[in-house]
């Protein structure tokens, strides 16, 4: 597993560096059927990512959002990874830096190891619930290891989405003794609780499969945990891959239902 996650690490990192070409440059937007945006950028991160899994780990599937093909497979129970190449495609749509590529790694339905890459604010991150997680600089540099840091109820800090604070989200905020609200894009909300920045992230929106599970695989490898508002850990093989609402905190952290 150590070895297969810095495989994973390094292609994120490459996914990144495919990704800042397009940064701020793109010649056009497409739309999907979901009316979600698609560019020029998804596509080629998605076919180098896709192409060095199946050529690495060829007895792994993968499922991509950006093929359609991938989602009619049924995986509940077995292991395949789950690609996102640009998570926040709107956020880098509009030249902001918030957006990530990610690998995840799921077995009988648990994220167990992910790699997400922020490259235009120059972070990646890696986990394994095996062995732990890690941050480097985008463009290299020295490591460190991950680690939460210690909770204080009375004063949470919340990390939420910047494109998709709906009103749910914020009756939770609400709800609860929050001391500061981050916003943040993509599946690196996930990362800023492993990395020790913030407490809790409530997600009260529509998300696919492979929006969440390296974020998740990050969070889950420093002791966080993400559960459905049911209270069950949120899993993965879904027959459509659409996640329920989840809410992922850190060690200690408590809160309550709105």
């Amino acid at each position: 597993m150590k070895e297969m996650l810095e495989t994973l690490a390094a292609l994120v990192r490459k996914g990144g560096e495919i990704a800042m070409l397009h940064h701020g440059r793109l010649s056009s937007v497409e739309h999907k059927a979901d009316n979600s945006p698609l560019t020029e950028a998804d596509l080629a991160v998605d076919a180098f990512l896709c192409e060095e899994l199946a050529r690495l780990f060829p007895d792994i599937p993968v499922v991509t959002e950006e093929r359609a093909a991938t989602h009619a497979a049924g995986f509940a129970g077995s292991r395949f990874f789950l690609v996102d190449p640009i998570d926040g495609t709107k956020e880098f749509v509009q030249s902001r830096g918030e957006f990530t590529v990610n690998i995840g790694l799921v077995e009988n339905g648990l994220a167990v190891a992910g790699a997400v890459c922020a490259p235009a604010v120059g972070r990646l991150f890696a986990g394994a619930t095996s062995i732990g997680a890690f941050e480097e600089p985008f463009s290299g540099g020295e490591r460190r290891n991950l680690s939460t840091k210690p909770v204080d109820n009375n004063a949470l800090v919340v990390v939420a989405s910047r494109s998709h604070l709906t009103a749910e989200t914020q009756a939770f905020i609400d709800a609860n003794h929050v001391a500061d609200l981050a916003n943040a894009g993509s599946s690196l909300k996930f990362c800023l609780l492993a990395s020790g920045e913030a407490d809790l992230y409530p997600r009260f929106g529509p998300t696919m499969e492979w929006d969440t599970a390296a974020g998740h695989a990050v969070l889950s490898a420093v002791g966080g945990s993400v559960e459905q508002i049911s209270g069950e850990p949120l899993d993965y093989g879904k027959p459509d891959y659409r996640n329920p609402f989840f809410i992922a905190y850190t060690p200690g952290t408590i809160f309550r239902q709105a």
